[in-house]
């Protein structure tokens, strides 16, 4: 039996995991060698004659260095890694006891990314190219709209230090839209290149009625639009969101709410 262990950080989607086999016991960690050294928890065994870790594998070979205490250090630099190449480590464990790895956010990539340009089409097609990635991480396209940057999609880095080309489709607002694009490391800050704007063929879209008793519409030009949105209590509580040109607001209770949709905040009354 094979159980997988994600390690989350805040606003970071990992790559870097934990993998337990029972049957083997072996702990296993893969991420990308940024030039720091991995610190290792190794408990007694339960027996209590020796420590729980016979052995250490890093890309399938041995750990030259003394493993027989509570804490000890993985000297990566001992296996001539080159900064972004793939880390595979291994810790072959004795049964009833389980080792730890201390700091594994080491292995994470950090965000180097250049970018070389970046353009948008008026239908909401997003370009851009970047150089000196250290590693496979998320890149975020934003939207400024609603007073802020939200996000619209997302994309795996190709991680290369060489030219990257990357291209997404997004839904654009009617008018003036601005994007960027973003990345966020497991330092926990975010990374943004240059924003750019055009202008989009999306018709603009109104919302009826300002009262409302049941559903709300989202129409361009009398036609029934989908568009997303978001709709806030007085409170600033996040009521519902989604991508639709009907919503039900039958189970809101009578008061004012805030919207968000197409490239317009306003409010409406439930009654």
């Amino acid at each position: 039996m094979v159980a997988v262990i994600p390690l989350k950080f805040s606003a970071l989607l990992l790559s870097l995991f934990i993998t337990v086999c029972a049957a083997g016991q072996i702990l296993s960690l893969s991420g990308y060698y940024e030039g720091m050294n991995l610190f290792v928890s190794n408990p007694i065994k339960n027996d209590g004659y020796g420590y729980c870790i016979h052995k250490v594998l890093v890309n399938g070979n041995v750990l030259p260095a003394s493993i027989q205490t509570d804490y000890f250090e993985i000297d990566l630099s001992l296996f001539n890694l080159k900064k972004g190449e793939e880390v595979f480590i291994e810790l072959e464990h004795g049964e009833g006891c389980l080792p730890s790895f201390v700091n594994p956010e080491v292995l994470l990539p950090y965000s180097t990314f250049d970018l070389i340009s970046i353009q948008a089409s008026a239908d909401g097609k997003i370009s851009w190219s970047t150089k000196n990635e250290s590693g496979k991480l998320t890149f975020l396209v934003e939207q400024y709209k609603w007073n802020r940057w939200v996000l619209a999609a997302e994309v795996l880095g190709k991680g290369s230090k060489n030219t990257n080309q990357y291209t997404i489709d997004i839904l654009p607002t009617s008018g003036y839209n601005k994007v960027r694009v973003a990345q966020i490391d497991n330092t926990g800050q975010k990374r943004t290149s240059k924003a750019v704007g055009f202008t989009s063929t999306v018709k603009s879209i109104k919302k009826t009625p300002s009262k409302v008793k049941s559903n709300l519409y989202f129409k361009a030009e009398s036609v029934l639009t989908k568009t997303k949105f978001e709709i806030y209590d007085a409170y600033g509580n996040l009521l519902k969101k989604g991508y639709d040109h009907t919503i039900n607001c039958a189970d809101f209770l009578n008061g004012i709410y805030n919207i968000n949709y197409d490239n317009k905040s306003e409010k409406f009354i439930k009654y």
